[in-house]
Formats: structure tokens, C-alpha cells, sequence
């Protein structure tokens, strides 16, 4: 009965205030039929070399809820979990996507959050990915299921695993204090900050990154962009040229992320993928964590700036930069040709 009492959780936290508008290229199927999906899956996973195509087609086109849904209806017909049957159906990076598509957002940016910091090393690139690209209203639920998936404090497995000034902004930005956007431009906080910003970097030799902190994982976004307009007035560089003075290494990156996300959430998810599909092959793991993750989100918003900065489109790459069944999942994912 876990699936019945998740399925209720997350529906009721579904009815609190949107922030963020979506624009997702994976939407609720229109004429549901859950037993008929489970009975399709139950036959595609028994198929002797299994049919993965019957199970991209499915789990491709249905909301997280309806994929829920499919699952409780699997375990009634089969007796067996889906997600198990799956696992052992698939491999490769099918299977991670298909895995992926089985969990909610929040509970796949967790995952991916603890897998960056699990084990010897810590997988960085992702770390900062995850934490400074997402709103305080995503970092608020990931730490929730990540707490209620894992037993263990976000916060705490952050701090244990970073260090210094890079360990600081991480752990600022996941106690999500941002501020809520006002409908009052207050011009003279504007100017405050903008100031404060500069006379804590280029102005002075050395930077006081506890005043960047700060500013930037407090404020509201739409009151940072106006910062970072007003912060030309006072710096001969801008915010990021700035940035890349200041501060090296992880510190830098992800300062960089932060402003290039409060600049433009979308162009830099599409730039991130842009950069995972230069090589001949793609880095797969890059272009899985967002696709899946951004599917329900924003992934159209991503296509459009994706086809702005490359002028060829999201689909013509994966296509190009991918091949068999893990082609076949991402493209339908996309959701389409720009």
C-alpha cells in the first residue's frame, strides 16, 4: 500500500501555490488507461529479449503521477513490482532513464544529489548543477524526500562533503531563504546591493565571498537581475567577468551558475547540453540528468534556447549524438522536432 499512501502525498502537495510557470514537453496522457499500460508493460518485460519500445512508448508519454498509477496497477496484476521487473529488463542508459522517469522530480534530483556525494570523491560538476540551478521552492522538496529517502540531512551530507567558502554558498543556497519576488522595486536596496557586491570584490584586494553569499542566495531572482544591471554602473566588468576575477575553482563555478540561472534558467540547462554533445558521443549522464529532470518542467522552454544558441535543434542533436533504444527514449522525451 506504500504506492496508494506516496500517491496520496504527493497529490495533495500538488494543490499549494506554483511559483515557477511550467512548460514540459511530457504532459498527462488524455484517455488514461492504467491496467491496459501495466498489462502492455507486464507482456513488453516477459517478450523474450524484452520490448523496449513498448515500454518507451508508454513511460515516455505519461506524467509521473500516471506512471504511479501504471505501477499500483502492476503490482495488482503481477504481484511483482514494476520497478524491480523493469531493473532487471533493462540495462545501460535505458535503463537509468526509464528508472528515472519512475521517480518525481524532487525524489531524481535527490537521488542525483546523493549520488554526486556518495562514496570516495565527490562528483562536483553535478553537485553545483543540482543545488545552485534550482528555485527555493525545488530545494525546499528535495529536502524533504531526500531526508525521507535517505534518512540523513541534506544540509549535513552537503557540509561533509565540501569544504570552505564552496562549502558555505552550497549550504546557504539549500537552506532555500530566498526571498519571495515583491511587486515593489525597492531601486535603493537595488543600489545597496550592487555596491556591496562590488566593494566586495573588484573594488578591494581579496573578495569577502560571505557578502556574495549572502546577496545571492537570499535575494529574490527578479530583484538580482535588476543588481546585476545596476552592478555595471559601479564595475568596469560584469557580474560574471567579475566572478571569474574573484573566485577560482568550484567557488567559481558555481557563482557562474547561479547568475547564468538567474539570468536565464533555460539557456543554461541548453548550453549544459550544448557542451555534453560536442564530442562525437555524448555524455550521457549529463544529457539523462536533464532530460529527466527538467521533462515536467521546463525541457520545451530549454528547446528553444537550445535552437537560439545552436541554431539546429534539441531532437537533430540527440540524433545525432546518440543511437538505439537510448536515442529512442531521449527524442521522445524532447517531445519533438524545432
Amino acid at each position: 500500500m506504500a504506492l496508494v499512501s506516496e500517491f496520496l502525498g504527493q497529490l495533495t502537495l500538488n494543490f499549494g501555490g506554483e511559483s515557477e510557470p511550467k512548460f514540459p514537453t511530457v504532459v498527462a496522457a488524455r484517455d488514461f488507461d492504467p491496467a491496459k499500460d501495466a498489462a502492455r508493460i507486464e507482456t513488453a518485460v516477459k517478450t523474450k529479449g524484452v520490448d523496449e519500445l513498448t515500454i518507451i512508448d508508454i513511460l515516455t508519454r505519461r506524467s509521473y503521477f500516471q506512471r504511479r498509477e501504471i505501477a499500483f496497477e502492476y503490482e495488482k496484476r503481477s504481484k511483482k513490482d514494476m520497478i524491480t521487473a523493469l531493473k532487471g529488463a533493462l540495462s545501460g542508459s535505458l535503463e537509468a532513464v526509464i528508472l528515472g522517469l519512475m521517480k518525481s522530480t524532487a525524489q531524481y534530483d535527490a537521488s542525483e544529489i546523493k549520488g554526486s556525494i556518495k562514496g570516495l570523491g565527490t562528483d562536483e560538476e553535478t553537485l553545483i548543477e543540482m543545488v545552485c540551478s534550482r528555485s527555493a521552492e525545488e530545494l525546499v522538496e528535495i529536502k524533504r524526500v531526500y531526508k525521507e529517502l535517505f534518512k540523513k540531512e541534506l544540509e549535513k551530507d552537503v557540509a561533509g562533503d565540501t569544504s570552505g567558502d564552496f562549502r558555505s554558498l552550497l549550504l546557504a543556497l539549500v537552506q532555500a531563504k530566498r526571498d519571495e519576488p515583491s511587486n515593489i522595486v525597492d531601486y535603493e536596496k537595488i543600489d545597496q546591493d550592487a555596491r556591496a557586491l562590488y566593494e566586495a570584490g573588484v573594488k578591494r584586494k581579496g573578495t569577502d565571498v560571505a557578502t556574495w553569499i549572502t546577496i545571492m542566495s537570499e535575494r529574490s531572482v527578479p530583484h538580482l537581475q535588476k543588481v546585476f544591471d545596476r552592478y555595471k554602473s559601479y564595475s568596469p566588468y560584469d557580474m560574471q567577468e567579475s566572478i571569474r576575477k574573484e573566485v577560482k575553482g568550484d567557488l567559481e563555478k558555481s557563482f557562474l551558475t547561479l547568475v547564468e540561472c538567474f539570468e536565464n534558467k533555460q539557456q543554461y540547462f541548453a548550453n549544459r547540453l550544448s557542451e555534453a554533445m560536442k564530442g562525437k558521443s555524448a555524455k550521457e549522464k549529463v544529457v539523462t540528468r536533464i532530460v529527466v529532470s527538467r521533462c515536467e518542467v521546463d525541457l520545451m522552454k530549454i528547446r528553444t534556447e537550445f535552437k537560439k544558441l545552436n541554431q539546429k535543434s534539441l531532437y537533430q542533436t540527440i540524433a545525432e549524438h546518440t543511437k538505439g533504444d537510448y536515442q529512442k527514449v531521449l527524442l521522445s522525451l524532447c517531445g519533438g522536432d524545432d
